[in-house]
C-alpha cells in the first residue's frame, strides 16, 4: 500500500517542528521515523540518501524530505514532504521576525541562546557519528572526513571540490577493486 500525501507531510512537519540547530540535527528523526518507524527505506540506501542530499545544492533537510517524498509518491510526494519540513520552520522565523526587536537586548533571552548553542553542537556530533558508523567507516578509512574537514575547515578548500574529488577517487577505486576480484 502507498504511503500517503498527508503521511508523508505530516511526518516531516513533526520532523520540522521539532529539530532545532539545522538540518544535521534533524538526521536522528529523519532516520527514526523513514528507516526504523515507517520502513520507507532501508538503512544503507538512507545513507545513500544523506550522501546525495549533502552533495545536492540547497537546504540539506529538505532535499533529504525531496528525496524521500519522491521516491515514495512521485513529484507529490516530493511536494509534501518538503512542505511539512519546511512549514514549521516558516511559521515559527515569521514569528520571531514580528517580535525580535522587543527581545533582541534582553538578558534572559541572551543567556538562554547561550545554554542552546552547546547543545545544537551535540545534536549536529550525534548524527556525525551515526552516519560515520553506518558508512562503515574503519581506522584505515578515517583519515578521508578527517582530511576532507581540514581541507574545507583549515586551507578553506570549497566543500565542492572535496565532493567532486571524493566522487572521482570513490568511482576510480571502485573500478580497480572490481577488477582485482
Amino acid at each position: 500500500m502507498a504511503t500517503s500525501l498527508l503521511k508523508l507531510f505530516t511526518t516531516f512537519f513533526r520532523i520540522g517542528l521539532f529539530t532545532f540547530g539545522g538540518g544535521y540535527a534533524m538526521v536522528p528523526l529523519i532516520e527514526r521515523d523513514v528507516v526504523e518507524k515507517n520502513g520507507w527505506v532501508g538503512k544503507d540506501d538512507f545513507i545513500d540518501l544523506l550522501a546525495v542530499a549533502q552533495s545536492a545544492p540547497g537546504v540539506f533537510a529538505v532535499n533529504m524530505a525531496v528525496f524521500i517524498g519522491y521516491r515514495l509518491r512521485g513529484k507529490r510526494g516530493a511536494l509534501a514532504a518538503s512542505l511539512g519540513c519546511v512549514l514549521p520552520s516558516v511559521a515559527i522565523i515569521l514569528l520571531i521576525a514580528l517580535f525580535f526587536r522587543s527581545f533582541r537586548h534582553n538578558e534572559v533571552v541572551n543567556n538562554i541562546f547561550l545554554g542552546i548553542r552547546p547543545a545544537v553542537v551535540a545534536l549536529i556530533a550525534v548524527p556525525v557519528f551515526n552516519v560515520a558508523k553506518s558508512a562503515r567507516l574503519s581506522w584505515a578509512t578515517a583519515w578521508i572526513p578527517v582530511l576532507s574537514a581540514l581541507l574545507i575547515v583549515q586551507f578553506g578548500v570549497s566543500p565542492i571540490y572535496v565532493i567532486i574529488v571524493a566522487g572521482v577517487a570513490g568511482f576510480i577505486y571502485g573500478r580497480i577493486g572490481r577488477g582485482r576480484a
